[in-house]
């Protein structure tokens, strides 16, 4: 919401386990008057993860499809967005808890790489990290209604998409304040269990400003 000048944020996160689904038989396209048709079946032609970085600045997206998504895919797409950038520039990643960001081998990455520096998200707030408004945008717009006969078919659609999108895109905002976030998870009742057990656990403030204190 606030980076530093001159430096480059991205958000950094990968969408595992895209299935390449082709449909038992073709669909009828959309036509006036009727919808468009699909079958309800489907046969699997295997998976491919999406590693996506999204530039927060002007929207584009580093894209890149591999067949697992370890910590050893991880840093080769790291790679890639360490080439993609220019020389001289700092690099803000925003990314989620998950292992692989984590790993030792990830870790020693970022020592020898000084100009990135990581920003984790909270656990259990994978919104936060904005690359997931475009993981869901692609699976809406292209993924979800289509049919691939292999994974090479999946990965070149996407690689398609994630053109197109570069061709016309536009900066990231946030829409909503961070008051109005603190405000309506002020609203959310502390579930029994964990009122018991730990009162900290979701704790209440009297004001943004005392929620913002805390952080």
């Amino acid at each position: 919401m606030d980076p530093p000048k001159h430096a480059v944020v991205v958000s950094i996160d990968e969408k595992g386990q895209i299935q390449a689904l082709d449909r038992t038989q073709p669909g009828l396209p959309l036509k006036p008057g009727k919808s468009g048709t699909m079958t309800h079946d489907s046969k699997r032609n295997g998976t491919t993860t999406l590693f996506a970085a999204l530039n927060l600045l002007d929207g584009t997206v580093i894209g890149r499809c591999m067949r697992r998504h370890r910590h050893q895919e991880f840093i080769r797409f790291l790679n890639t967005v360490e080439r993609a950038v220019p020389a001289g520039k700092v690099i803000h990643a925003i990314v989620d808890n998950y292992a692989a960001h984590k790993q030792p081998k990830v870790l020693k990455w970022l020592a020898d790489h000084p100009r990135w520096t990581f920003h984790f998200t909270p656990t259990s707030a994978s919104w936060l990290n904005a690359v997931e408004g475009f993981f869901s945008a692609i699976t809406r717009r292209r993924i979800r209604r289509g049919a691939f006969r292999s994974v090479d078919d999946l990965q070149n659609a996407i690689t398609r998409y994630i053109d197109a999108h570069n061709s016309d895109c536009r900066p990231f905002v946030w829409t909503t304040s961070a008051k109005a976030i603190f405000g309506k998870l002020a609203q959310i009742p502390v579930p029994l269990s964990e009122s018991v057990h730990s009162s900290s656990a979701f704790p209440r403030f009297e004001s943004y400003e005392a929620a913002l204190s805390s952080l």
